[in-house]
């Protein structure tokens, strides 16, 4: 009996002992939290990369554009501000004296010279050989950290969430998604109305035999480069940049394409590229032509229902004369410098 007791006693000085030990080292409440919530709610919420660029005589296309795609979200934007060297100090102190000082951005100097030999010069619209309008061909070096990326042209506004756009789902093996120039029938008539190219006929020439043995129809419906979702996995898997530099230095060689034709000199190798191999951006989100003739409107409830404007064309909402440059002037931030001015009849 008494060696019972004696096992009974210890077991209960064990247990007191247990007992002190976990009160001595019990970690607080507040400091497990502050353990545990290491990041603030909006560092760890998923970061949408926008890549834009910023041109010279053009850069208030680019604040209006990113002043739109900030004021239309609560999600959180990582503006990535291409330029070249010249333009970067311009672009940079436009932001930071006007209200896009909030936004979260990082400015990328292009070098040129990646475009060295692989681009054949023409002289009917010289804007589009400039080097910025090839960016787009070189996302996974300009970008490295991410997996998904919007690129966006600068003469665009958006008026919906960006996160809708960045939310796209791209299939399988699929380096990235664009809007067909088919694919929305409220569009057609002022495609019709214009003589606008919406197939690889306006884009290839077809007369040369290098176009026809790819065995793409010239019928076949072309798409628009301007709003691109990209996956960069897949791009860097399928050395997507390193294709679209073969058709530019075959264009060099063989003039296989021009901006004489139904597009710009950067649309048509990714044609070439991406045929058959690209998701689909929602219509809605790719809205363009608005730059395409000064004479032709689309109605205003249309518009008004649009995620994306896109001024693709000659007739941009800066200039004179263009369309619908109400919609775009919302977005417009005076240039604190005073060097970019916007064209209109009475000025």
């Amino acid at each position: 009996m008494r060696s019972v007791n004696q096992i009974l006693l210890l077991l209960l000085v064990l247990t007191v002992c247990a007992i002190l030990y976990n009160k001595v080292h019990q970690v607080p409440s507040t400091l497990k939290n502050e353990a545990v919530d290491l990041e603030s709610p909006e560092e760890m919420e998923e970061e949408i990369p926008v890549v834009i660029c910023a041109a010279a005589g053009r850069m208030g296309a680019t604040v209006a554009a990113i002043s739109s795609i900030y004021s239309n979200t609560e999600a959180n934007v990582l503006f990535y501000i291409v330029g070249l060297k010249t333009t970067i100090p311009h672009i940079r102190k436009w932001i930071e004296n006007s209200k896009l000082k909030e936004i979260k951005f990082k400015v990328v100097e292009f070098n040129p010279m990646v475009l060295k030999g692989k681009i054949r010069q023409d002289a009917s619209r010289p804007e589009l050989l400039q080097p910025l309008n090839f960016v787009r061909f070189y996302l996974p070096l300009l970008i490295q950290k991410h997996e998904k990326v919007i690129y966006l042209d600068d003469d665009i506004i958006v008026q919906g969430d960006i996160q809708e756009l960045y939310d796209t789902k791209l299939a399988p093996g699929h380096a990235a998604a664009f809007s067909d120039d088919c694919d929305l029938p409220s569009t057609h008539e002022m495609v019709r109305s214009v003589g606008m190219q919406n197939t690889y006929m306006g884009f290839l020439d077809y007369r040369k035999q290098a176009i026809r043995d790819l065995g793409i129809s010239p019928s076949t419906c072309s798409f628009n480069p301007g709003v691109i979702v990209a996956n960069m996995t897949e791009w860097k898997h399928q050395r997507i940049t390193k294709q679209l530099e073969k058709w530019m230095q075959r264009n060099v060689e063989e003039n296989l394409y021009s901006s004489t034709l139904g597009g710009g000199v950067a649309t048509s190798p990714m044609l070439i590229v991406f045929h058959g191999k690209y998701s689909a951006i929602n219509p809605m989100w790719h809205i363009r032509h608005l730059g395409w003739s000064p004479d032709t409107r689309y109605s205003e409830h249309f518009l008004q229902e649009a995620k994306l404007l896109h001024w693709n064309g000659r007739y941009k909402p800066w200039d004179y004369p263009s369309v619908h440059t109400d919609l775009w002037e919302n977005w417009f931030i005076p240039d604190p410098s005073g060097k970019f001015k916007l064209t209109r009849p009475d000025s």
